[in-house]
């Protein structure tokens, strides 16, 4: 009698075959475009987009984003060397070593945490960050320049060990989350240490290059991601990236602090319907 029941390969979970592959490529190429332009943060696309296109559930949806920003957070900091941007190494040194370590904590974290508060959270950091780059593209005079004094950022025994808890923080909640950390580690460059918003952007990509590999294995051991719509959105946000990186190096500071903010007010509104609605549902 035939086995085929006990030789056939598992079939994959509901969530991973529920869901169509052309929106999901189409949504991985914008979302590596504005992961280039503002330095990361493609998951504000990737989230939704695979809350729209698939059946997954929301934890599994931050962890597929998190796999795809390996392919937004590669391409991004190649073209952003390549293309002449400048990288800030001292201040990323301890961004990536916090935010590798991030990066495994994230996972565990959001394995616990409510569907409701995730998008609550997401919500409040859209609003956070929006505000401020509006309020610095606007030239208004309120948080001007940065709040670590120079003269304590041009010290390595006090920007190292700082940089390094800042990435810590940034890099759980790029882990957990999946929004590939650009924004909030772009503004915690500008608004703590003062960098260029240009600067800061590649080097916020560098930064999660070792965060995403660390999240997506954490993510995939303990079942909250999917290998398929990851690798799709990974693959299909690289040539968007780069498309993003050289439009980011092309536009002026305050026209990019712009974009940067209206694009997470942008997302803060859509999130927040989002969480009005499924708490009416």
């Amino acid at each position: 009698m035939a086995r085929s029941d006990a030789t056939s390969t598992p079939a994959p979970p509901r969530d991973d075959r529920d869901g169509r592959a052309v929106p999901v490529g189409v949504i991985g190429l914008v979302g590596g475009v504005v992961g280039g332009l503002i330095g990361g943060g493609s998951g504000v696309l990737f989230v939704p987009a695979l809350d729209r296109f698939t059946t997954m559930t929301r934890a599994r949806i931050h962890g597929s984003s998190t796999i795809a920003n390996i392919g937004v957070c590669v391409a991004g900091a190649a073209a952003y060397a390549v293309g002449g941007g400048a990288l800030d190494l001292r201040t990323g040194a301890g961004l990536i070593v916090g935010g590798t370590l991030g990066g495994w904590v994230g996972p565990k974290l959001l394995a616990r945490a409510p569907e409701t508060l995730l998008r609550a959270l997401l919500v409040a950091i859209l609003v956070l960050t929006a505000a401020k780059l509006l309020v610095d593209a606007l030239g208004l005079p309120l948080l001007a320049g940065a709040i670590v004094p120079a003269s304590l950022v041009g010290d390595p025994w006090f920007l190292y060990p700082t940089a390094t808890v800042v990435g810590l923080v940034i890099g759980a909640w790029a882990g957990a989350m999946g929004l590939g950390g650009g924004l909030l580690a772009v503004p915690a460059m500008v608004l703590l240490f003062g960098t260029d918003l240009h600067v800061a952007a590649g080097t916020s990509l560098l930064m999660f290059i070792p965060n995403s590999i660390v999240g997506t294995v954490v993510h995939l051991r303990q079942g909250t991601a999917s290998g398929r719509w990851g690798t799709v959105l990974a693959v299909t946000a690289a040539p968007g990236t780069v498309a993003g990186a050289v439009l980011g190096l092309s536009l002026d500071a305050v026209v990019l602090g712009l974009v940067f903010g209206t694009f997470a007010t942008a997302m803060a509104v859509r999130e927040t319907a989002g969480l009005i609605r499924r708490r009416r549902g």
